[in-house]
């Protein structure tokens, strides 16, 4: 198997202020939306300075359902940034709760996890330093009591 490209595809509900929402907090550019004969947006790209984030509204009598009618998402998406406070701040303004505020982490970023209005959640980081994986598994270690 030769994998080309990987993509993250969120369903939401209401994609268009979930666009509009992206735009905002991290300065995401829609690329284009394929809008169904409803309204609702059948798939939309966003531009996340070189990556591309794919969404759509929630369709559940295919099954395509958002975390609001899950209640929640077994998903995390990690956004790797300069300055994750900066981000974190345009993003809470924007209306994402912040659940965890940015801080100095083991494994050499300073991140913070945030949840979007539609459920889906945000980790936020940039690079502190650069640790060797044995040197991570003894932080975790220390960290965890162990």
């Amino acid at each position: 198997m030769s994998v080309q490209e990987l993509f993250a595809y969120l369903i939401v509900d209401n994609a268009s202020e979930a666009i509009e929402f992206y735009e905002r907090a991290f300065g995401a550019a829609e690329k284009f939306r394929l809008v169904g004969p409803g309204g609702q947006i059948g798939h939309a790209e966003l531009d996340f300075d070189g990556t591309t984030l794919m969404l759509a509204d929630e369709f559940p009598d295919m099954g395509i359902v958002a975390p609001s009618t899950l209640g929640g998402s077994g998903v995390s998406i990690h956004l790797h940034v300069d300055d994750a406070d900066a981000v974190v701040d345009r993003a809470a303004q924007a209306g994402a709760t912040v659940e965890s505020p940015p801080a100095d982490q083991f494994y050499g970023e300073r991140s913070a996890v945030l949840k979007d209005p539609f459920g889906h959640r945000w980790n936020v980081g940039h690079h502190i330093e650069t640790v060797s994986p044995k040197e991570m598994q003894r932080r975790y270690d220390e960290m965890a009591g162990d």
